[in-house]
């Protein structure tokens, strides 16, 4: 691993108000880095992802399988193949799902965030996170603690930043002006967001953000739908939605096969596969700093990082006719 070109071909841009950095694309470690990931292939990845800009890596103590797995995996690539590069690197973690039993293996109380943050640390074999994240609202915990308990961990420099992720507007604005107040900024939102899942427009959450608190994208692809998967109209066996994933068949309906299509020549007309037309489409909308991919095979990631090098503006045409395919009518 020697490429001195690196973070030539990368765009970055930064969090928010804060003057960190990340390039628009990160990559992100929730499914394909636990026990039962091969070795040699996530390695690769991960090397892949740096020799060509990405310098953040987007993990939380539950990933896995099991919770906790994508931790360890990635703190040993680090430690023995990015020894001398921890400072080029941005390593985000959250906590705030169910990690361990009883009434404090979960939500949002200080208790939990902070045993969270220094499992974390140990599993990764960092002294600190560059951003550390509260993972989902909770309804039952003062807003105040779970805030009070992320500026804590800046003051005690087990992390350098820290961000929130699931929250919606109006929660997010709350979360925002505690932080400030506390002297401790939120410099990103981190939220599903793709052209088939528009939830945030209609929450109006970039305008809540105002470009003060930038918004860190998962899901670009739509767990799947946005690559060239179901294009055919069936339902691969290992595909997510054939394998029993997160994606159900129900979902994959004659409608939505069409309009894959229809956005499918689209891309096709830019030059792009559909799976890149989806992340550069998420990277011209506002307030995006930075899109989540994964990648489960050095070529998944080589394709995604075309969005970056490929054709990254629209037409007005384009947008409307992707808008009259992906909003509701």
């Amino acid at each position: 691993m020697n490429n001195d070109t690196r973070y030539d071909g990368m765009e970055y841009r930064n969090a928010g108000e804060s003057g960190l950095k990340l390039p628009v694309l990160s990559l992100g470690l929730w499914r394909n880095f636990g026990d039962d990931a091969d070795d040699r292939t996530c390695r690769d990845v991960v090397i892949t992802a740096f020799d060509h800009g990405i310098t953040h890596f987007d993990l939380a103590d539950n990933y896995g399988p099991p919770p906790g797995a994508a931790e360890r995996r990635f703190g040993k690539i680090l430690h023995s193949d990015l020894t001398g590069h921890r400072d080029e690197l941005v390593i985000s973690s959250k906590a705030g799902y169910l990690m361990w039993p009883g009434p404090y293996g979960d939500w949002g109380s200080r208790k939990h965030l902070i045993a969270g943050c220094d499992q974390s640390l140990k599993r990764l074999g960092l002294d600190y996170v560059d951003i550390f994240y509260h993972h989902r609202p909770d309804p039952n915990t003062p807003l105040e603690e779970t805030m009070g308990a992320l500026a804590s961990l800046v003051k005690a420099g087990k992390a350098l930043y820290v961000g929130i992720s699931n929250y919606h507007a109006k929660e997010a604005i709350q979360a925002i002006t505690i932080l400030k107040r506390l002297g401790c900024p939120c410099i990103v939102d981190q939220v599903r967001y793709s052209m088939l899942d528009r939830w945030t427009e209609a929450d109006h959450l970039a305008e809540a953000l105002d470009g003060k608190t930038g918004m860190v994208c998962f899901s670009p692809l739509a767990q799947g739908l946005l690559t060239d998967t179901y294009l055919s109209g069936t339902i691969p066996p290992e595909s997510r939605a054939g394998s029993g994933g997160p994606l159900s068949k129900a979902t994959i309906t004659p409608d939505l096969v069409a309009n894959l299509k229809a956005l499918n020549t689209i891309a096709q007309s830019r030059g792009q596969k559909l799976s890149q037309m989806a992340v550069s489409w998420l990277l011209q909308r506002p307030g995006v700093t930075t899109v989540l991919v994964g990648a489960h095979r050095v070529e998944q990631l080589l394709e995604t990082l075309g969005a970056v090098t490929g054709q990254r503006t629209f037409s007005e045409e384009e947008l409307r006719s992707i808008d009259a395919l992906t909003l509701p009518q």
